[in-house]
């Protein structure tokens, strides 16, 4: 255990970079806060680099007995108020927080009966529900393309519950290339689409890669293109379209309810 006292200490500098996407990939690490997701981490085995706790703020009284034991084995560094303010990224701090490094594959696992690509989704609250969801139905994976926002974003992060410990990110180059690989590898592509024929109640869930599109513009023409299906979510009412996140609830729902 540490004291550091000093704004210009290099550990406090570097967790100020880490605010920024381009730090988080130079270093291949990302800040996460609060005593639930560094409980969820611990849990998890995740690569905690640091454990980070405000001296003036810290809530002792939540973190459990078993929990501390766990924390001390760690790089654990106590800071004052004023500093621990200026690294935290949330309004209302719990006065912890952690560098972890970042949980990421470069090879897609083939043992898996369904796969969930996302193209260009840009909101990070509906990357970390999507996460989040994918990690309820027991997904291990999840594909993103180079233009979907940062899953290691401190909202996305956040969103996830303690998902992105579990669920590993894949950065597509080229989501495209990425999907036509798979496919050689008897994957089949479906994508969503208003103009499809079939709904996702009309499909069966095996060996399938679900691309989920940008909010607003959905898949890319380029996606459609190679796709096996194109599916449709029916609805009763007259709203033509579900927000991103919904949209992967409800299909990868229906993958449970087959598999079930």
């Amino acid at each position: 255990m540490q004291r550091i006292s000093s704004k210009d200490n290099s550990l406090i500098k570097h967790l100020k970079k880490l605010k920024e996407k381009k730090y988080r990939e130079e270093y291949c690490e990302y800040v996460i806060e609060g005593i639930k997701l560094i409980k969820e981490a611990i849990q998890e085995n995740a690569n905690i680099k640091q454990i980070v706790v405000c001296d003036g703020c810290d809530n002792s009284e939540l973190i459990e007995s078993h929990l501390k034991y766990e924390m001390a084995k760690i790089d654990f560094i106590y800071v004052p108020e004023n500093i621990f303010k200026t690294i935290s990224d949330v309004e209302s701090p719990q006065g912890i927080l952690a560098v972890v490094g970042k949980n990421i594959k470069e090879e897609t696992d083939l043992g898996e009966d369904i796969i969930l690509a996302l193209d260009d989704i840009q909101d990070p609250g509906n990357l970390g529900t999507i996460l989040r969801t994918a990690d309820s139905v027991g997904l291990k994976q999840i594909l993103v393309s180079k233009g979907t926002a940062d899953a290691f974003n401190p909202k996305v992060v956040r969103s996830t519950m303690g998902a992105i410990f579990r669920v590993k990110v894949i950065e597509c180059e080229d989501l495209k290339h990425t999907l036509c690989d798979l496919q050689s590898k008897d994957y089949k592509v479906v994508c969503t689409s208003l103009n499809a024929k079939k709904n996702i109640y009309q499909i069966d869930y095996k060996k399938k890669v679900i691309v989920i599109g940008n909010e607003a513009n959905g898949v890319s023409k380029d996606i459609q293109n190679i796709a096996d299906e194109k599916v449709i979510i029916p609805m009763l009412g007259k709203t033509e379209s579900l927000n991103a996140s919904v949209a992967t609830g409800v299909i990868l729902y229906e993958y449970v309810r087959q598999k079930m």
